[in-house]
Order: C-alpha cells, then structure tokens, then sequence
C-alpha cells in the first residue's frame, strides 16, 4: 500500500512538514510506502472554470506548465492521501488551494477516481485558524467519498518558526495517533475488499434553485 501526502506551505520542511511528517512515520512502521510533494513551493495557476477535465473526462486539467497531472495520477495510484497545509489569513495556503480546485476536480469527474480511499488533513499553525483551515481541506475529500481517519483531537499543531511544532506535545500526540488510525483503516479497507462488495457510484445530481 501507498500514501502520498501533500505538503502545501512554501516552506519545504517547515512546520506542516514536520506534522506530516509524523503522521507518515507511523505509517511506515506499518509496513506502508510513503511519498511526501512539496507543493507550496511551485507556481501552480487556479481553476479557470473551463469545465474542459469534465468534458474530455481523460482525468487530466487542460492547464500546461505545472504538475497538477502527474501529481493527480499519484493520487489515482495510492490507497491513501493526506492534505497538509499552513494557515494564512485563517485560510489554506494560496498554492495549495489551486492544485486542490484544479485536482478534485478532474478526479470527481472521472468516475469517482479518489472514492473509497483514505484521506486526511493535517493543519499547522501559529495561533489562531487552524480549524477553518482543517475544515477547508476536509471539504475535498468529503466531497470525493473518501474514509477519514481521526484522532484524539483535531488535526491542528502549533509552531511558528521551522520544527518548533515538535514542542507541542499535544499535536505531535494527535498527528501520532492519527498516523496509527489511518494505517489501520488503510488495512481495514485492503483485506475488506476482499470479503465486503463496496455500494455501487451513483451520478452526481445537480440543482439550483433559480427558477
């Protein structure tokens, strides 16, 4: 089994690195391949709205120039994602939002290519905005019918300069125990596969309101 996890703050082994870091270490003691990208860092263009992904449906974004493509193929490949970003402005990083709209995008319209696998968020902050931030970045794979693991807390942990986060005890526990929740619901899933048929995908409905 694989897990890729994306790292969104422009800091490469800042703090959400370090949160990921612990969470993947876990992990890794279970047995389970891991890759960490370094997202933050990258010039990444937004969603232009083109609704091109949608209607080729080649699970690729129109947009050249970047790696939103290669970065979406590793998604389809592993069984597990974890989405790890800064706080800015109580918000997810910039950079991170961009491949986030441009990704979950092309994946939900391809079949569903993210469901069923297990995703998790992981937020690093200073002060304040961390649950904002975790909700943001669960409100993609909720919307993808991804598994959540959880922890014994929300997903956020506190530092301001690069590693100081591993002086917060309490959110090293919580990416800890969120790494060991996650590698046995990856387990779960594997071996249920075999013996549980999953529910069939049903086509999106769409309405508004405006009549």
């Amino acid at each position: 089994m694989k897990v890729v996890a994306f790292n969104g703050s422009p800091n490469k082994e800042g703090n959400t690195y370090h949160a990921i870091k612990i969470v993947t270490d876990e992990l890794e003691k279970e047995g389970i391949e891991v890759e960490i990208i370094h997202v933050g860092g990258k010039e990444i263009r937004g969603c232009m709205a083109c609704n091109q992904c949608m209607r080729n449906r080649d699970e690729k974004c129109v947009l050249p120039g970047d790696e939103v493509n290669t970065w979406i193929q590793k998604m389809k490949e592993a069984e597990g994602i974890i989405l790890g970003s800064p706080v800015h402005y109580s918000s997810l990083a910039a950079t991170m939002k961009s491949f986030l709209d441009r990704a979950f995008y092309v994946t939900s319209g391809n079949k569903g290519m993210l469901r069923h696998k297990v995703g998790a968020s992981v937020v690093a902050v200073r002060r304040s905005g961390g649950l904002p931030t975790f909700d943001q970045l669960n409100n993609y794979i909720n919307y993808s019918e991804m598994l959540i693991p959880t922890s014994n807390y929300w997903n956020v942990i506190h530092g301001t300069r690069p590693g100081e986060a591993l002086q917060d005890e309490e959110g090293v526990q919580i990416m800890r125990i969120l790494g060991k929740n996650m590698a046995w619901l990856l387990k779960l899933v594997e071996h249920g596969k075999e013996s549980i048929q999953a529910p069939e995908i049903e086509k999106k409905s769409f309405m508004n309101f405006i009549r």
